[in-house]
């Protein structure tokens, strides 16, 4: 989609101008993972977003890119050998393995303090700033990503049900995206109808997003992934497909993006996007 496209343009260059170039190790390693591809589907919902609801798209890009900096750091700790250990991501080595596990915690650590002071200098108003920083903390936090981290990992290799593992996913990988979508409502002053709405899209889409991933990780090979395949198999992770199983796992993942779909009707022809873009994840091989 050339609107994606443009969006992730628009994302691409502020961010390469975030950090700058050859300063330290950290600010390499902080780069290298910040600017190393990525689909910028958070930063895209945040952008349009803040459109739909009718502000100004250049206005929320501080916001935008946050997003980014805080996803970036999440996957940096992600794969350091305490957590998931794994040495590939978006096809290169991973960025402890990089430049060295030291540097590497510190670069995700640099990331997530620059993505609120990156909020801080937007050109919009204090009170809006102040309600982005706890829209985009909360959800990094103990009770959102870290929380869901923190579940993923007391999962492994225990039985778990639809509920618990519902959960998880929500936080883990839930929680960021909807911030996405919140942060581009608080930028436009969306009203609540439409922060609702908001919610709701990116609640189903945020799940179906996890369960595209279960399915990949299952069915997919390393190099079109661009990290480990089966990785979840092999550390004996609770997932939608050995919960549920492929065809199932297929069919609840679309089921919540007609959930997703349905939740835009209050935008009417202005959803459109957001609309493609629901569909285009669902049916996404990487």
């Amino acid at each position: 989609m050339k609107k994606f496209e443009d969006y992730v343009l628009l994302v691409n260059n502020a961010l390469n101008k975030s950090v700058p170039e050859n300063k330290s190790v950290v600010c390499d390693a902080m780069r290298y993972s910040l600017l190393s591809g990525g689909k910028r589907i958070r930063s895209v919902l945040a952008l349009e977003f803040c459109r739909v609801c009718g502000g100004d798209i250049y206005a929320a890009l501080p916001f935008a890119c946050a997003v980014e900096m805080v996803h970036a750091y999440s996957l940096i700790h992600d794969d350091l050998p305490c957590m998931d250990d794994d040495d590939l991501r978006r096809g290169n080595p991973s960025c402890h393995v990089k430049f060295g596990e030291a540097f590497a915690l510190l670069a995700g650590d640099a990331l997530l303090t620059l993505a609120f002071e990156t909020i801080m200098n937007a050109p919009l108003s204090a009170e809006i700033k102040v309600e982005a920083c706890r829209i985009l903390s909360s959800a990094a936090g103990f009770e959102g990503m870290i929380g869901g981290q923190e579940l993923d990992l007391l999962n492994e290799n225990k039985d778990v049900d639809a509920k618990e593992l519902k959960k998880a996913d929500l936080l883990k990988t839930g929680a960021l995206i909807k911030a996405s979508c919140l942060l581009g409502c608080a930028a436009a002053g969306a009203s609540n109808q439409m922060r609702g709405a908001a919610s709701v899209y990116a609640e189903s889409i945020g799940l179906a997003f996890q369960i595209v991933d279960d399915i990949l990780d299952a069915t997919g090979d390393t190099e079109s992934l661009g990290k480990p395949a089966g990785s979840d198999k092999a550390k004996g992770k609770a997932t939608y497909i050995t919960l549920l199983g492929q065809k199932q796992s297929k069919e609840l993942s679309e089921e919540l993006t007609q959930t997703a779909l349905s939740s835009l009707k209050i935008f009417g022809g202005e959803g459109y996007f957001l609309r493609e873009l629901a569909l285009n994840l669902l049916s996404r091989t990487n």
